[in-house]
């Protein structure tokens, strides 16, 4: 019995093994062309699109070259175009010796004239391929966006590396493509992207070796750009939707010459809604918390009322922006990217499903009760002001 039972597990074994035909699809590294970047513009013709790849050299990187040549041969752009993404990358796949390969690809640029006529169907794309990662950042750029991957940044390896790392820094609006498929997929179908553009060459600098920097917002109503917003605006935009994670807020008191500098290390933003008499509101209130990294001042922060100024100046300087953006949107642009459409549909849906298909002329109409409270935490280790004679210190 025990004999006839250690066969059938051996006959079991066997067919298991010819069942489980191992990585029979699989790959090798020397045969892809991995993307570290792609950026899509409008072609020359009509009704084209321009496709073009950042690919991380080989060579580069496995540190056979050195020198001047690792720095810039450690990646190299093609370009294809067609009347889609597919087209395009069919096109382009056969300028290239190995496969194309977009799992490693962690951002996609749209250009500025491209994002003008509309990002849906590049959108969709992005999203249906199996290769592409959720998590890739998205940007639109001024001008090309293959200008973009052009560039030789001198501190990071390759310029789509740049954008990745802005993309850390929060000191803009980040925006991954699932944010963009649940902003486009949203109740107002509005988004914002950030933008960036190059930086221009100073000094020394050869043109070909700057670096792509973030110069404000893009404005997306129906997949299509309707404008920008420059980098005080954002600032604004970001206080409302809740994603300040790092600033510096410069002020002037009235009773001090020079300007003191608040750091926030904690900021949060409420939106609260209501509908009243037929008349929608919407309650912001927003708290900063911060440490005083620079006095330039003559003042002596240890004093209670000095910080209490400090305060104030600070408050009214986070409404002027957080006001000059709700102006940009409001009345300008009627372009609801700051959430008041979704939060008015999760407590008022009856009432926001009427208004739905003209919710920009709605959104216009909002009226808004600004609410900011700041706090300065801690004014630094020495409460006076440093390199100045103690005499001229006011207290």
């Amino acid at each position: 019995m025990k004999c006839w039972l250690n066969k059938l597990l051996l006959i079991l074994l066997v067919f298991c093994c010819l069942t489980l035909s191992g990585c029979w699809d699989r790959i090798e590294i020397n045969d892809l062309a991995i993307v570290s970047g792609a950026a899509i513009d409008l072609g020359n013709k009509k009704n084209e699109i321009t496709l073009s790849v950042q690919i991380l050299s080989p060579r580069a990187l496995s540190g056979s070259q050195g020198g001047s040549s690792y720095s810039t041969k450690m990646a190299i752009v093609r370009s294809a175009q067609g009347i889609n993404i597919a087209d395009a990358m069919s096109k382009l796949q056969k300028k290239l010796s190995r496969k194309i390969f977009l799992g490693h690809c962690k951002v996609y640029i749209f250009g500025e004239r491209l994002a003008k006529a509309g990002i849906s169907d590049m959108t969709d794309f992005i999203s249906r391929h199996p290769e592409t990662r959720n998590r890739a950042q998205i940007y639109v750029s001024k001008g090309d966006a293959s200008s973009i991957l052009q560039v030789i940044p001198p501190l990071e390896r390759y310029s789509s590396e740049v954008l990745r790392e802005l993309a850390k820094q929060n000191v803009g609006e980040s925006v991954t493509l699932v944010d963009l498929r649940q902003m486009m997929q949203g109740q107002v179908h509005t988004c914002l992207l950030p933008m960036v553009a190059i930086l221009p060459p100073q000094g020394q600098v050869k043109k070909e070796e700057t670096i792509p920097y973030l110069v404000g917002t893009a404005v997306f109503d129906q997949g299509k750009m309707v404008g920008s917003l420059s980098g005080r605006i954002t600032r604004g935009v970001m206080w409302l939707r809740d994603e300040i994670q790092r600033s510096t807020v410069t002020v002037k008191l009235k009773n001090a010459k020079g300007f003191i500098t608040v750091s926030p290390i904690r900021e949060h933003s409420r939106l609260e809604p209501r509908i009243e008499n037929g008349k929608w509101i919407m309650k912001v209130q927003v708290v900063s918390e911060g440490d005083i990294v620079e006095n330039g001042t003559n003042l002596n922060l240890s004093d209670p009322k000095w910080v209490a100024e400090i305060e104030e100046a600070l408050r009214k300087d986070i409404e002027t922006r957080i006001q000059l953006a709700l102006d940009t949107l409001q009345k300008r642009m009627k372009v609801d990217i700051i959430q008041f459409g979704p939060t008015f549909y999760q407590k008022y849906p009856q009432q926001f499903n009427q208004v739905k298909d003209r919710w920009q002329e709605q959104f216009a109409e909002i009226e808004v009760a600004l609410e900011v409270s700041t706090i300065v935490r801690r004014a630094g280790l020495a409460a006076g002001p440093a390199g100045i004679p103690q005499s001229k210190v006011k207290e």
